[in-house]
This record gives C-alpha cells, sequence and structure tokens, in this order.
C-alpha cells in the first residue's frame, strides 16, 4: 500500500478536526485549482449546498484568472450569497491547501464581507 499524498494527509486531518468542531455550522469549502478557484457553502446535515460562487461565473469569467484578486472576488461573493441564505456563521474548510496565497485571499474577502468563522 502506498504512502498518502502530503495533500491527503492534510485534508484528513482538516476534515476531521472539522466535523470535531463543526456542530450545527455550515461548512464554508473551498477548491483551489490551476486555472480556478471555487466556494461553496454547504449544510452537511440536510447534504445541501446554501451558496456557492467561483471564477467561472457567468458575471466575473474573462475579467479574472486564478490570481489573489480573483479568490477575494469569490471571497466576497460567496459570503453575500451566503448572507442572503440566511448564513453568517461558518466553519472553514481549505480541504488540503496550505492556507496562503489565494485561500488565504478568498478567507479574507470573505470575513470583510461578513461571515465570521
Amino acid at each position: 500500500m502506498a504512502k498518502l499524498s502530503l495533500f491527503e494527509r492534510r485534508r484528513r486531518r482538516v476534515r476531521t478536526t472539522l466535523k470535531a468542531n463543526s456542530g450545527t455550522r455550515p461548512r464554508l469549502s473551498i477548491h483551489r485549482s490551476g486555472k480556478h478557484i471555487y466556494a461553496q457553502v454547504i449544510d452537511d446535515a440536510q447534504g445541501h449546498t446554501l451558496a456557492a460562487a467561483s471564477t467561472l461565473d457567468k458575471d466575473v469569467r474573462g475579467k479574472v484568472g486564478s490570481n489573489s484578486a480573483a479568490a477575494a472576488d469569490v471571497g466576497k461573493r460567496v459570503a453575500e450569497a451566503a448572507t442572503k441564505a440566511g448564513v453568517t456563521r461558518v466553519v472553514f474548510d481549505r480541504g488540503g491547501f496550505l492556507f496562503h496565497g489565494r485561500v488565504k485571499a478568498l478567507a479574507d474577502a470573505a470575513r470583510e464581507a461578513g461571515l465570521e468563522f
């Protein structure tokens, strides 16, 4: 059996911590690819996505690429959508990604736009 990659190890560690601490709060989950960044607020109890935003949205597509400015824009958009859905407090799920660069920019913008985590 092959060893797990560092990414998979971080992902499992983050998910275990989230399950222990989540309680009744929804989860702000992010995914970062080479070209885009995605964020969604998920209610794990019901298995529904409450709000989502990405650099693939029609009004954003073509304007921004995969950089910190784009991530900050996605963070702001997902926070606004979550607020419209009645969510103000979330648990931040960074997946297996390091909290640096685009991930940090998205988190900071979401906090400034009104999400608490």
